[in-house]
């Protein structure tokens, strides 16, 4: 039999890639997929798009101005994120919102949070110190009281105190993971807007954790942290007993 003469297989630089860096998507892609994520988790979180939801890429790809496989990349990115609900063939739906999710997110953030902020505590220094006094002293000249139309600031501001307040931690997947019960806790809190938050002070629940975190009192500092991410559910439970359905509004 013959022999087939040989033919050498096109190279990564005959084909135009580098074999190093091979990016199927291309940082422009990536970018517009970036931008589909953030822009989809925050009309998630902020209401925009309602609980059960569902996501018809043909009508949103023009509200979000990308082309459908970059959005459906965007919403499998939340998927992961817990804000999206993947049903097979059929799609993408927002994520329901329920008490007992909302039960499971502060117990499980709980749990988290306090132990990071205990060693914070222990292990972050006189460098977090400073950098959480800077926070809480921009967070505070804001929140006496909060007006509507500097909500989009303190929410910003809120995030980067709880943050920083954990930021000693050190351990990345804790602080992975808090990052995303924030978001959805955040998500829930939306709902507590208008609801009667007779006796609740936000500052002065913000002022017992800072001024015990500075004393390096880790057990009042740790029992002021719960009682502030409990009340969002303590209130959603409250008005649902007393005939507010929250949900509907």
């Amino acid at each position: 039999m013959a022999k087939r003469p040989f033919i050498p297989s096109p190279s990564a630089s005959d084909s135009g890639l580098d074999s190093l860096n091979v990016n199927p998507l291309g940082e422009k892609s990536r970018t517009l997929i970036e931008r589909a994520y953030l822009q989809l988790r925050k009309d998630i979180i902020d209401g925009e798009l309602l609980p059960n939801e569902k996501l018809r890429v043909e009508h949103l790809k023009d509200r979000y101005a990308v082309g459908a496989g970059t959005l459906r990349e965007a919403m499998s990115r939340l998927v992961s994120d817990a804000l999206i609900v993947a049903e097979g063939q059929r799609g993408f739906r927002v994520a329901p919102i329920t008490m007992a999710d909302l039960e499971d997110i502060t117990n499980t953030r709980i749990h988290l949070e306090i132990e990071a902020l205990r060693h914070s505590i222990r292990n972050g220094g006189q460098s977090w110190r400073e950098k959480l006094k800077v926070i809480y002293d921009e967070l505070t000249s804001i929140e006496q009281p909060i007006v509507p139309e500097r909500m989009e600031e303190w929410e910003s501001l809120n995030a980067r105190f709880h943050s920083t307040l954990i930021e000693g931690h050190g351990s990345a997947w804790t602080l992975k993971l808090l990052e995303m019960l924030s978001r959805h806790s955040e998500r829930y809190r939306r709902y507590s807007i208008g609801l009667d938050q007779k006796g609740r002070d936000v500052h002065a629940e913000h002022e017992d954790i800072f001024i015990n975190a500075m004393a390096g009192n880790e057990l009042r500092a740790a029992l002021a942290l719960e009682s502030h991410v409990r009340a969002t559910y303590e209130l959603l439970k409250k008005s649902l007993f007393n005939g507010t359905d929250v949900f509907s509004r």
